[in-house]
């Protein structure tokens, strides 16, 4: 995204990055004869085409024209949180005593990476450029979180191919118009456009299949307990290929909204007496 979004724009670089991704999956989906499938569940593919793709995919890019590739993914590192409270609310998931605490300090976590990196702007008065690549941010998350329980809610019997697909061509109709009105007088370059195809192809096509069989395997918000990784590889990537530093407040967020994520997923589990009796929901 970063390598992209500065030649496409935020909108040609989302519907870049989803034709590409149905055009990689719209074969499988047929040859795996599952367009029926699809077509039987059109509106709700339509929904999480909005919330999983078309938005977030847009949220991001706009944040990728002012902050750097590690900053985007610790951001991006708060899904699980987004997904275990929409969960917790929606669907009716048991709250324990850890999952509360971890949405607490994850939550802890990005207000004040948010202020550390906005604050004195904020103290001046509102200042929606610094603050409004984060607001993207959390926003595509939430996005994220939504279409998690909203996919194992309605989606679940639905296969991942098709599922994948689906929401690909739902997203693509959503954006081609605005991509059309605002597709970027110059030509993007040869670089511009590896960058966007390797975001439709491996970090969109390939990686969506993945994602919605985890979802009917093992639950929203343990499947995008997956992100916990990106801030690692986001950094590392961005060091090596675009010569980003890595900030001291940037780790301390991440290490704080990760221990959250930890906590609200299992994956840190807390000590059974402590937990013991403190839980809400069912």
């Amino acid at each position: 995204m970063r390598a992209g979004a500065s030649e496409f724009g935020p909108i040609a670089l989302a519907a870049v990055r989803v034709t590409g991704a149905l055009v990689f999956l719209l074969p499988l989906m047929l040859l795996r004869r599952e367009g029926t499938v699809a077509l039987r569940h059109w509106r709700a593919l339509l929904v999480v085409g909005l919330a999983n793709s078309a938005i977030p995919f847009l949220c991001f890019s706009f944040a990728a024209l002012s902050m750097p590739a590690a900053l985007l993914s610790v951001f991006n590192a708060s899904t699980p949180l987004m997904g275990a409270m929409i969960a917790w609310l929606w669907l009716k998931d048991r709250m324990t005593a850890a999952r509360a605490v971890g949405l607490g300090v994850g939550f802890a976590g990005v207000l004040w990476l948010v202020w550390s990196r906005s604050g004195p702007a904020l103290a001046a008065g509102l200042d929606w450029h610094a603050v409004s690549p984060m607001l993207a941010c959390l926003g595509a998350t939430l996005g994220y979180g939504f279409a998690a329980s909203f996919t194992k809610r309605y989606l679940a019997d639905v296969p991942p191919v098709a599922s994948a697909a689906g929401s690909q061509v739902a997203a693509a109709l959503v954006l081609l118009g605005p991509a059309i009105v605002w597709w970027p007088a110059v030509p993007p370059s040869t670089h511009a456009w590896g960058a966007g195809l390797l975001l439709a192809v491996l970090c969109t096509g390939v990686a969506y299949v993945m994602f919605f069989r985890l979802i009917g395997q093992i639950g929203p918000a343990r499947a995008i307990s997956v992100t916990f990784m990106i801030p690692l590889f986001a950094a590392l990537w961005g060091f090596l290929f675009l010569k980003e530093p890595v900030s001291l407040d940037m780790v301390l967020g991440c290490a704080t909204i990760l221990l959250g994520t930890a906590l609200t997923t299992g994956a840190l589990r807390w000590p059974q007496g402590k937990a013991a009796g403190l839980t809400t929901g069912r």
